[in-house]
């Protein structure tokens, strides 16, 4: 137990930073690259790594019924929120845009609870509030200082498309491998983004192939994998509280590596993330319970179980 344990949350953090490095990369190479090439460039990368894998091990091919919920995953998470998530990107900074993205996570407990019929439990409650107060506080000391209206229009349309994929890929990881499932969302992605192919081929250059490659390797393959490994092994709400920890990273890989400066408001949302998510991923181990002793008297009579 404590092994898969370990291993869940390595997942999760293999997960958390490789999508906020693609902030990063997104925001760097969307200057050169329309958002529809840029998604169909990176879908395509990470359905044939992904291919590889798949097709080196023994498969389960997807029930009938499985079908609508890939079909969802897919056109939804994949397609639709990388196209949102490129968009975006060409209005506002990294970090903004991270911040704003991750009430996705908000929409992913309260779906989850709803659809899926997982518990509200109350630290899940607390630590998203406290995390999403972090989040609030890295977006108000936003490097540009300011969101344009269509950007904060597109980033709610990606939180949207991720928390639907998510809690629609939830019931298929109980049915069909991690890796499988991620393989065919992410295809189903790349179809329906194939109207942005000639985009594609005149935009692609030698100095935005590899950012693309990337992107379709590590975001994308591995990460979204790590993602679908974890999230098989726990709820979907709290995996989606532990993606608070993307923007305070994105906006250090922001500084770092394009020059935003975080204010120190930052630092203190920052803070704020950390806590909110260690509250959320809390659990209290249960007692065990002290054994009844029984006494052997004739006055006494059988205990009662509660």
């Amino acid at each position: 137990m404590r092994k898969q344990a370990v291993l869940v949350g390595s997942a999760a953090a293999v997960t958390v930073v490789l999508w906020a490095s693609a902030f990063v990369a997104i925001r760097h190479v969307g200057q050169e690259m329309s958002a529809g090439a840029l998604t169909l460039g990176r879908l395509l990368i990470g359905s044939v790594l992904l291919g590889i894998f798949v097709f080196t091990r023994p498969r389960r091919w997807p029930a009938r019924e499985d079908w609508k919920l890939l079909l969802v995953c897919g056109l939804l998470w994949f397609g639709a929120y990388n196209l949102a998530l490129n968009a975006a990107e060409r209005h506002l900074d990294a970090g903004t845009t991270a911040m704003l993205v991750n009430i996705g996570p908000l929409l992913i407990a309260l779906l989850a609870g709803v659809l899926l019929k997982e518990c509200f439990p109350r630290q899940l409650v607390i630590g998203s509030a406290v995390a999403f107060g972090g989040v609030v506080l890295i977006g108000l000391s936003s490097s540009s200082g300011k969101a344009e209206v269509w950007g904060v229009v597109l980033c709610l349309a990606a939180a949207a498309a991720y928390a639907i994929g998510v809690v629609s890929q939830k019931p298929l990881l109980s049915r069909l491998p991690a890796l499988e499932v991620t393989w065919l969302s992410c295809v189903i992605g790349a179809v329906a983004c194939l109207p942005f192919g000639p985009a594609l081929v005149r935009e692609v250059r030698p100095s935005t192939i590899w950012w693309v490659v990337f992107l379709g390797a590590f975001p994308t393959a591995i990460a979204f994998t790590t993602w679908a490994y974890a999230l098989a092994r726990t709820t979907a709400g709290r995996m989606g509280a532990t993606t608070y920890l993307v923007p305070p990273i994105t906006i250090f890989l922001g500084w770092l590596l394009l020059g935003e400066r975080p204010a120190p408001l930052a630092y203190a949302g920052g803070l704020l993330c950390l806590i909110g998510v260690a509250v959320s991923r809390y659990r209290r181990r249960a007692v065990a319970a002290m054994p009844a002793v029984k006494v052997d008297s004739p006055d006494s009579k059988p205990l009662s179980k509660s």
